[in-house]
């Protein structure tokens, strides 16, 4: 590869088996955390599609194939999770399980400190609730 040759987020990190673990390992934690309770409670009590939902997502926002947008359409994150009351609880949990998960399942620091800011801001724009 020459140095005007990039590749994707999502190629860099492993492509659809890196995220498919980070997305499993993201919902394991947040299903067993006990520190993550308020964030879990705002979810369904099988996290399957969730799951499956969040790894769609993933997928297309680190640069793979559009997977969320051909099921879904836009992921219009903000409206979609408007129904769920998220506050700074709620959001940090959720933080709080990313950022492991993250930690656990990408091993490259700098690949993670790629990832993790604008997902920090992503998920601050997903409050709606004081």
């Amino acid at each position: 590869m020459n140095a005007r040759e990039t590749i994707s987020l999502y190629e860099a990190i492993g492509g659809a088996e890196a995220v498919r673990r980070l997305a499993h390992r993201f919902y394991e934690l947040m299903d067993s955390l006990p520190e993550a309770a308020h964030c879990r409670a705002i979810h369904p009590a099988d996290l399957s599609g969730s799951e499956e939902k969040f790894r769609d997502y993933l997928t297309g926002y680190l640069g793979g194939p559009p997977v969320y947008v051909e099921k879904h359409g836009h992921p219009r994150l903000r409206m979609r999770h408007m129904p769920a009351p998220i506050g700074p609880d709620e959001r940090d949990e959720w933080l709080l399980c990313f950022r492991r998960a993250l930690d656990e399942t990408v091993p490259d620091i700098k690949l993670r400190a790629l990832i993790l800011p604008p997902v920090e801001k992503l998920a601050y724009h997903m409050q709606n609730k004081a």
